[in-house]
């Protein structure tokens, strides 16, 4: 063995682990529905690709051991938990709703998780991963990826207590993007809500229990047809801006490592 092929070779695994930290952890890559298979010949296929590149970077240290190990699979890490506020506020925008449309107790299995999550947080979740696929962003994804190994080169990633602390205030940000995104049904469920209790105060004998669910369903679901032309909008913008700030995330993490 020479030692080119053995850099190579070095470099390659290493490339490998950072491109399976995005299949383990960050949004579309990491579902269930994806076989395994297809993952692993997918992950292989890119690291021998790019690792004869990114090897000869400046800077670049392409040596294996426990610490470059673990600084390349914290790429990944960083890349899936901040991408994933997405679609936790999504799910929790759709939990919110459910609320409102009487829905709370209705939850199904998740296909890419084995846990039970409510109706409308699901379909949610499914509509951004559809304008995900959509508006190519799972490209973008992959392109951020692997633009990281200019800002980050390959053996220099090191675990920095500071990318964990600024995931914090993005993760307080999942309720207010949730209450943004449920705000004209909760507008209009709140305001059918009043005019079926003052219906009632008029006229005692109307069911005001009986209406109110129907009432609220129907308006709340027009509301909800009609704002949902604004969300690819809004999924594609906020995809943006969490995948900038993983990006200013991980430029501070190139150390020696």
């Amino acid at each position: 063995m020479t030692p080119d092929f053995e850099g190579t070779l070095e470099a390659m695994t290493l490339v490998l682990v950072r491109v399976s930290g995005l299949m383990v952890f960050a949004p579309v890559f990491s579902s269930q529905a994806i076989p395994p298979r297809v993952k692993a010949a997918f992950v292989l296929a890119v690291s021998f690709l790019v690792a004869p590149v990114v090897a000869q970077f400046p800077r670049a240290h392409a040596e294996l051991g426990l610490l470059a190990v673990l600084g390349e699979l914290s790429v990944g890490l960083v890349f899936g938990l901040t991408l994933s506020l997405l679609f936790e506020s999504l799910e929790f925008a759709g939990q919110v709703m459910g609320f409102q449309f009487s829905f709370s107790l209705v939850n199904l299995m998740d296909p890419n998780a084995p846990v039970q999550t409510p109706l409308m947080g699901q379909m949610f979740g499914l509509l951004g991963t559809l304008t995900l696929l959509g508006a190519g962003l799972h490209r973008t994804m992959l392109a951020a990826l692997l633009r990281t190994f200019a800002t980050a080169p390959v053996g220099t990633v090191t675990l920095d207590p500071r990318a964990g602390l600024a995931l914090l205030p993005m993760a307080g940000g999942i309720f207010a993007a949730a209450l943004q995104l449920s705000a004209p049904v909760l507008g209009a469920t709140l305001l059918a809500e009043l005019a079926v209790a003052l219906a009632g105060k008029l006229s005692p004998t109307l069911p005001v229990m009986a209406l109110t669910v129907p009432v609220k369903t129907l308006l709340g679901y027009g509301v909800l047809i009609g704002a949902l032309a604004l969300w690819p909008h809004w999924i594609e913008g906020r995809f943006t801006a969490l995948l900038d700030e993983a990006g200013r995330m991980l430029a501070g993490t190139a150390g020696t490592a």
